[in-house]
């Protein structure tokens, strides 16, 4: 039976400029044994090159831009499968205007279809811009819920999703948010990785770090998921979740034997396989949702002299 790897990548291959332990000999053996893979982030701001240079830099060769998919191309396919030769106004960087522009989606800071809003890029002159074209009918777009996502086991960085909730506030607008977990991500994700393996794994699973996007999104997009304990989820937090992944680990270090040899491990389906799980680096809401885009607009706040 063939199968096929979507991996998320801060807290599951890296964290801040570290590797984390197995994650390089754990990519050799894919690459060695020529299983399918494909890295799938939500972070917008980098380009697939950028992120195999990253890697390469951190001690991975071998990995070319094929290998990767990011919340902002998976933003430019929907919006060339759903709106071909609509215009967008970006807060962003240079992945999602890249992936943008190869999709032929213009710029438009004046009328725009869209507001797309990504990772950085950001200033109240922007923010502000984006709230006028809001206003005059476009429609608010992000590339994935992250309202912040951990740098280190001390640092974390603003995401998009917290830049859309401060248009969400301003214009009383709902966003879409795609990316991780958004079915969306996990389709395209799906067919590209069948086009790198030139065909359809027989099974796909689903690695990361988080339980309310890599877990949530391969649960309800109906393919396995295994959990790391390396990255922001505590082992003690993982049976307030109603949807549960297939496995839990401490490092993607703990399948490169199962994978050079091809034999599954026996005894750790659901279970921790060593130790205890990192600290979280922080509480409170991490992610936003739009399970309400479904009902009316939020009333703006009132305003108050």
């Amino acid at each position: 039976m063939k199968t096929g790897y979507l991996i998320d990548m801060d807290g599951v291959i890296y964290r801040e400029n570290n590797l984390i332990p197995g994650a390089a000999d754990f990519v050799q053996a894919l690459l060695a044994t020529g299983t399918p893979f494909l890295f799938l982030t939500n972070n917008s701001a980098p380009t697939p090159e950028d992120l195999a240079v990253r890697l390469n830099h951190l001690g991975i060769h071998g990995l070319s831009a094929k290998h990767f998919y990011t919340s902002a191309l998976n933003t430019a396919d929907f919006l060339s499968e759903t709106d071909a030769g609509c215009t967008v106004f970006v807060i962003g960087e240079g992945g999602l205007l890249t992936a943008l522009h190869e999709r032929k989606i213009a710029n438009d800071a004046i009328r725009p279809a869209y507001v797309v809003v990504g990772e950085g890029g950001t200033t109240m002159e922007k923010l502000g811009k984006a709230h006028e074209c809001i206003e005059r009918g476009a429609r608010l777009l992000a590339t994935n819920p992250d309202n912040w996502c951990p740098v280190s086991s001390e640092k974390t960085r603003p995401g998009a999703g917290a830049i859309a909730a401060f248009l969400e506030a301003s214009t009383g607008r709902r966003a879409y948010y795609l990316g991780k977990p958004n079915g969306y991500m996990f389709h395209r994700a799906r067919r590209k990785l069948a086009e790198l393996s030139l065909q359809k794994p027989d099974r796909v699973v689903m690695i990361g770090d988080t339980m309310e996007t890599d877990i949530r999104g391969a649960f309800e997009a109906g393919i396995e998921s295994y959990l790391v304990l390396s990255g922001s989820t505590q082992l003690e937090v993982i049976g307030d979740y109603v949807y549960q992944p297939n496995r839990i680990l401490q490092t993607v270090g703990d399948l490169i034997e199962e994978i050079k040899t091809g034999i599954p491990a026996t005894g750790h389906d659901g279970l921790p396989m060593t130790g205890d799980g990192p600290a979280t680096p922080r509480s409170g809401s991490r992610h936003q949702t739009d399970i309400l885009s479904f009902h009316k607009p939020r009333p703006r706040p009132a305003m108050t002299k």
